[in-house]
């Protein structure tokens, strides 16, 4: 190859500007420039994925957020992931499914639950219904309202967030009559166990809301998609899928630039004008998606700031942002099975009420919540022979750690780190620090300087029923405050996560390929 080959200039105008090379900014990117866009792409970074990346440590590669992916499925199953990479982008990424859904782990005394759960519907019904006899019709129950969802969700997006009112009385009456309830009501409603609901219930971190605040609509789906479909990591880490995403976009016609930070959106009388660099490079365009937040979009980049909307200001305030998280990456030097770690993924914690868990991370001290994978449960090789990589997940409510002094940072971070490490030996029974190799520990602060984003936070905006996928979609119109602009990523529509991010890019390009189109700037 031809090293001037892959040399890139900017030009100073683009039919549209991707601003982030994150899960939603590389899934945008990519769906305008394979629709002949003139799109460039610019991340602040040197590398593609923003949190979906990963880190080498001695002889190990530690996958940084990722735990598992949803909505990916078989090919006979196709999930919506798993569609958007295999049939319209033919992206050259190949996907391990992961062996079981989860174990679960209650550790104070008289809560008494130690459960692994399998994936596919029946067989998850079969295990709660032997863990908690006369559970089964009420967590079915549970699954078909999430189908149900699932369906409705479909149906609102081909109409692209225009239904038919009477289609959705008629055929998704589940879907209106849940949307507006939390998961803990729709439970109620279902005489659902409480043993069943701790069960049915682990998977609420991956939200970061207790049961009696998150929606159920969100919080159905994502539960109903990994038992039915299950769940699905990267063979090589999430660089593998976020560079063949850069691949595609160049080979679409699409310009990406590293290393180059967006400083301002520029706008004049309501409309996209351009962006600015942190270099004073002016590009012009009349179409920005920004894979950034809202609260960051609104109160920092948006120039000049006469020109940010009073409503967009108060609706980002109305808002809470989600937890941030707290992550202790080990390389041990013995296998998995000598170490007696037999599962995937676990989520331990003290006790099955998430409320009183939740309130917890508010804490500046140990939580007692984790979310622990062994990447060597799916993927034997991912590291050395004789060796296992493990990654504990904790969290902590949004702006804990702003208050950390620094002389008291490295102490406080490998005093949790330790702790933590103790809560899962204890857990599991197994004993794992004399065997660690490498240890990497990352705070909120870590992700925050990484990033870039408010305290750190991974998980967007919380999804309460008043702020979850459902009332997000019926005020899309009425947010586009900025003529041009378009948002995505973990901040979206359809709420945080991996899977969410890469579907609001996915729609957030069409957006703006239909926005293009309507005003002949391109043609169709």
């Amino acid at each position: 190859m031809n090293e001037t080959s892959n040399i890139q200039k900017i030009n100073d105008s683009y039919d549209a500007i991707v601003i982030g090379a994150g899960n939603g900014g590389l899934v945008a990117a990519a769906q305008l420039a394979m629709n002949g866009v003139k799109v460039l792409l610019l991340e602040q970074h040197n590398l593609p994925g923003g949190f979906a990346t990963s880190f080498v440590r001695g002889r190990f590669e530690f996958e940084a957020s990722l735990h598992e992916l949803c909505d990916y499925g078989s090919t006979t199953d196709k999930g919506g992931i798993k569609s958007l990479f295999d049939d319209k982008f033919n992206l050259d990424a190949e996907f391990i499914e992961i062996p079981e859904a989860y174990r679960l782990i209650l550790t104070d005394p008289g809560e008494d639950i130690d459960v692994t759960m399998p994936f596919g519907i029946e067989n998850f019904l079969d295990a709660i219904e032997k863990e908690v006899p006369g559970s089964r019709n009420s967590v079915k129950n549970f699954f078909d309202l999430g189908k149900d969802i699932l369906h409705a969700t479909a149906y609102i997006g081909k109409s692209r967030g225009n239904p038919d009112q009477k289609v959705l009385m008629q055929e998704h009456s589940n879907f209106l009559k849940t949307t507006a309830y939390t998961v803990k009501e729709v439970q109620d409603a279902l005489n659902m166990p409480e043993k069943a609901r701790k069960i049915l219930n682990a998977y609420w971190v991956y939200l970061g809301v207790p049961t009696n605040r998150v929606n159920f609509t969100i919080f159905a789906t994502m539960v109903y998609l990994y038992v039915r479909r299950k769940a699905y990591v990267p063979k090589n880490r999430s660089h593998e899928y976020t560079t063949a995403l850069d691949a595609k976009i160049r080979e679409f016609g699409g310009d990406i630039e590293y290393n180059t930070k967006v400083e301002k959106i520029l706008v004049e009388n309501g409309k996209i004008i351009g962006v600015e660099t942190v270099n004073g490079d002016k590009i012009k365009t009349n179409h920005v998606i920004s894979n950034a937040s809202p609260t960051l979009v609104y109160n920092k980049l948006i120039s000049p700031k006469s020109e940010v909307p009073e409503i967009a200001l108060k609706e980002i305030n109305a808002r809470t942002h989600g937890v941030a998280t707290f992550v202790v990456y080990l390389g041990l030097n013995k296998t998995a099975e000598e170490l007696g770690i037999k599962e995937y993924s676990y989520f331990i914690y003290n006790k099955g009420n998430t409320e009183e868990l939740y309130y917890s991370l508010g804490k500046l001290e140990t939580p007692n919540v984790q979310a622990t994978i062994c990447l060597n449960a799916a993927i034997p090789d991912c590291s050395p022979p004789g060796t296992c990589i493990i990654s504990i997940t904790s969290a902590f409510l949004h702006g804990v750690w702003d208050d950390v002094k620094s002389e008291d940072y490295f102490e406080l971070k490998n005093k949790i780190a330790e702790e933590l490490i103790d809560n899962f030996e204890k857990a599991i029974g197994a004993s794992i620090k004399e065997h660690v190799e490498e240890i990497e520990i990352a705070t909120p602060q870590t992700f925050a300087r990484y990033t870039g984003t408010y305290n750190g936070i991974i998980y967007g905006y919380e999804p309460e029923p008043w702020d979850s996928f459902i009332p997000r979609l019926s005020c899309m119109k009425d947010e586009k405050h900025i003529e041009g602009l378009e948002l995505c990523g973990g901040f979206g529509m359809r709420c945080h996560g991996y899977s969410s991010s890469m579907k609001d890019g996915e729609t957030a390009g069409l957006l703006t390929l239909q926005d293009m189109i309507q005003k002949g700037e391109i043609k169709k």
